[in-house]
């Protein structure tokens, strides 16, 4: 019998997950994270929760659904790096379906009310016709990372079709705020930051015009504790509709940390889409979810954060 109030949390020690996690707890949820730290860090993970440092591709997992009982389970973890997808995608797809049916196998076998998703609308549609792109158009990822996360969605659905475990999966657009590394390959913003402040040249990989919708971290937590509750067994695009390019970022990047260089340029990166902006209405009406955050005050606020750690 699951516990009603004990929420398991894959990734908590990550930028979005350890944002999570603290809101969990301060619903007066009982926490348990699980993190291999490959990314997350020990200087993210609240006190109050319980830590495993757990693999959950390779490492047992199954006692800890047998001893914690969760009744929800949020899936953050997961290989996020669309440029780490390609150059080893053995190791992408180990991570993020492999480790997916681990958690929903267990999840399934040890009575958990409802998995939350955390899946990629940044990689998953590749280049639609059309944007922003809702929900209904069809997923043709262009990177390892993108389809193995579409996967993990298909898993997901399996397991309520043949289980009736049920589900919601959110769709990320490009997620920015507190917390986010500028020392990995994900994250534009704390990327180019990270490297002003020290002085030194951040690279700009194709021509710069690339745009990306960006949604703040806080917005992408709001919408977690939304679907505890609401849209059962669908799939939401979690995003803002607008997009910025990285020539753009770079420029207010630039203007915030009084930086005076221009730009390396590399060559594009196969694997990396072009636009993309997510059409979040369908997450409006039935999660009751909208974005809150303006980029430019969700910006400036992570510039801040990454000058003071």
């Amino acid at each position: 019998m699951a516990n009603e109030n004990t929420a398991l949390v894959t990734g908590g020690a990550g930028f979005i997950g350890s944002h999570l996690v603290d809101e969990l707890l301060r619903l007066q949820y009982r926490v348990v994270v699980l993190d291999n730290l490959s990314s997350g860090q020990l200087k993210n993970i609240n006190s109050a929760c319980v830590f495993l440092h757990v693999d959950i591709a390779k490492d047992p997992i199954e006692s800890v659904f047998e001893k914690e009982k969760p009744s929800l389970v949020f899936h953050l973890a997961a290989q996020s790096s669309v440029a780490k997808s390609a150059t080893d995608p053995v190791t992408d797809a180990q991570s993020n379906i492999l480790g997916t049916l681990r958690i929903i196998e267990n999840a399934k076998k040890y009575g958990v009310h409802k998995i939350i998703y955390s899946s990629t609308g940044g990689a998953i549609y590749g280049e639609p016709p059309e944007l922003p792109v809702d929900e209904s158009s069809p997923a043709i990822p262009l990177s390892h990372y993108g389809l193995s996360k579409l996967h993990g969605e298909q898993y997901t659905k399996l397991y309520r079709n043949l289980y009736k475990l049920k589900y919601t999966i959110l769709r990320y657009a490009n997620v920015y705020g507190p917390r986010q590394d500028g020392n990995g390959e994900a994250g534009v913003i704390p990327i180019f930051a990270s490297l002003m402040l020290s002085g030194k040249q951040p690279t700009i990989y194709g021509d710069g015009n690339q745009k990306r919708d960006f949604v703040h971290v806080h917005d992408v937590i709001k919408a977690n504790i939304a679907a505890i509750t609401k849209g059962d067994n669908q799939t939401f695009n979690i995003g803002t509709s607008k997009m910025h390019s990285v020539n753009q970022i770079y420029e207010l990047i630039k203007e915030h940390t009084s930086f005076n260089k221009e730009a390396l340029q590399g060559q594009h990166r196969p694997g990396d889409v072009y636009e993309i902006s997510l059409d979040y209405s369908k997450a409006q009406r039935e999660l009751e979810w909208s974005p809150e955050r303006a980029f430019e005050q969700g910006l400036q606020e992570t510039l801040q954060y990454i000058e003071t750690h």
